[in-house]
């Protein structure tokens, strides 16, 4: 091939790569009422349909990730939390110690809390988090161990 040939062939290969640049190129919005009166209307059932699949998708995506080796129900009582912890700690003290009742009793290294958990502690603020908590406290076969509410009645 000389060089001609070569040139020859980038400029074709330029030239198809605007061509469909040009094809995918979007559409102009409608500026005017009556161009917008005329686009067609999505179903308003259609939206609610994908929200509630995303939103289930969202919720049940984590429990179906982790395969369960062990799960267990505990009722952690924060009594040191309230008596010894200074007032402005007892919320994130009452976390880490869910953290530390839950990989002692479990054997696990690794404890997250989920965000139900996390918000419970939280609820009533840093001074005042509850006298006890019950939790289900889930492991995986890797050894992970993810604390969630406990579920009620």
């Amino acid at each position: 091939m000389s060089d001609s040939e070569e040139i020859e062939e980038k400029e074709e290969t330029v030239v198809e790569a605007e061509e469909e640049k040009v094809e995918e190129a979007p559409t102009e919005t409608p500026a005017t009422e009556e161009a917008v009166a005329e686009l067609p209307i999505e179903e308003e059932g259609a939206k609610e349909e994908t929200a509630s699949k995303a939103e289930t998708e969202w919720t049940t995506e984590g429990e179906e990730e982790i395969e369960v080796v062990e799960e267990k129900v505990y009722t952690i009582p924060f009594h040191h939390v309230w008596a010894v912890t200074p007032r402005g700690q007892r919320a994130p003290r009452a976390a880490r110690d869910v953290k530390a009742y839950v990989a002692r009793h479990m054997k696990a290294e690794e404890v997250a809390l989920s965000n139900e958990i996390n918000s419970a502690i939280w609820t009533r603020g840093i001074n005042k988090p509850p006298r006890k908590v019950t939790v289900r406290a889930v492991k995986d076969k890797e050894g992970k161990v993810v604390v969630y509410p406990a579920k009620t009645a």
